[in-house]
């Protein structure tokens, strides 16, 4: 029931505490997907960007090809934001006067050092993904950064619609003031490359908020392992995914011990374990659960992701 839930979505975002195994299980899902024959792509928004050391080769801002139906790209942030403010800059030179510009790059330079613009670019870049590669592919997988920066990037289509919604208003507040008569500032309206650019940027994210909260499109998938903070961060997150209105599909507890085993060791960890996936039956019984069993070595390679992509596809 997993597999099929989440493989009839158009957006699948992992995400978790650092270091419980998102990079692998969202590898594992993508290239899952792309056995299926779906036309998959693996984004990764986690500045560590994991994803090209376990594929085992490079991957960068443009997209790459894997494997048959399965590309991937890694969108660095700060990277992100340098283009986000080059392109600005770009369109500003392109509409004002060489004195407007002057003072606009000032206000610019500000506003590239101010906290949420590498956000701000992210989400800009997620825009392009999610809205204008739609067509291109049939899912579209994030491999994320740790919780709260993924929560805070999936909140800001709100915040970026209200505030684009509000230039939108005032510009057209100015070029009606400029020009006057009805007739006079109509065309003008239709005109002007402000408006023409800010209607479009407000129309692409009315999108990417229909997509990530139409719960037939897009599903978030939790990622934890069987110790106390993990489950704790999950729950939180759970709770505030719930609140936001985004859908979670499911919940995915990895790293599991393997039966059988022996020393006192790990029968100790083995009993540990079990009182916290009691646990999570019990807190998290409203969700989908799978369980992937922790592998003898690491997770590098498609010898390996298939496997933890075998354990995903056994729990359909």
């Amino acid at each position: 029931m997993l597999l099929n839930a989440l493989l009839d979505r158009q957006v699948v975002f992992f995400g978790g505490k650092g270091g419980v195994g998102k990079t692998t299980c969202s590898a594992a899902f993508a290239l899952m997907a792309s056995r299926r024959g779906q036309r998959v792509l693996l984004v990764s928004t986690d500045p560590a960007h994991s994803t090209a050391d376990i594929f085992e080769r490079p991957i960068g801002p443009r997209e790459v090809a894997l494997a048959p139906q399965l590309s991937a790209v890694e969108i660095d942030g700060e990277q992100e934001a340098a283009r986000y403010i080059a392109d600005v800059k770009r369109d500003i030179q392109k509409m004002f006067s060489a004195h407007v510009v002057q003072q606009a790059h000032r206000q610019i330079e500000v506003a590239a050092a101010s906290p949420g613009m590498t956000e701000v670019a992210l989400l800009d870049r997620m825009i392009d993904l999610v809205v204008d590669r739609q067509q291109t592919y049939d899912l579209i997988v994030f491999d994320t950064a740790p919780t709260g920066h993924t929560l805070q990037l999936l909140r800001m289509p709100d915040a970026m619609t209200s505030w684009v919604n509000a230039l939108v208003k005032h510009r057209r507040a100015v070029v009606e003031i400029d020009h006057g008569t009805e007739g006079s500032a109509d065309a003008a309206l239709a005109a002007d490359p402000i408006l023409t650019a800010l209607t479009r940027r407000q129309e692409r994210l009315v999108r990417l908020r229909a997509t990530i909260m139409d719960r037939a499109r897009t599903s978030f998938a939790l990622v934890t392992i069987a110790e106390r903070l993990a489950i704790e961060e999950t729950a939180r997150a759970a709770e505030l995914l719930g609140d936001t209105g985004v859908d979670v599909g499911a919940l995915v507890v990895n790293r599991v011990l393997p039966d059988g085993l022996e020393g006192e060791f790990y029968r100790q960890r083995k009993a540990q374990e079990q009182t916290y996936l009691e646990e999570i039956e019990r807190r998290f019984k409203g969700l989908r659960r799978v369980r992937i069993e922790q592998l003898p070595r690491d997770v590098y390679g498609m010898t390996s992701l298939e496997l933890i992509s075998a354990q995903l596809g056994a729990a359909s």
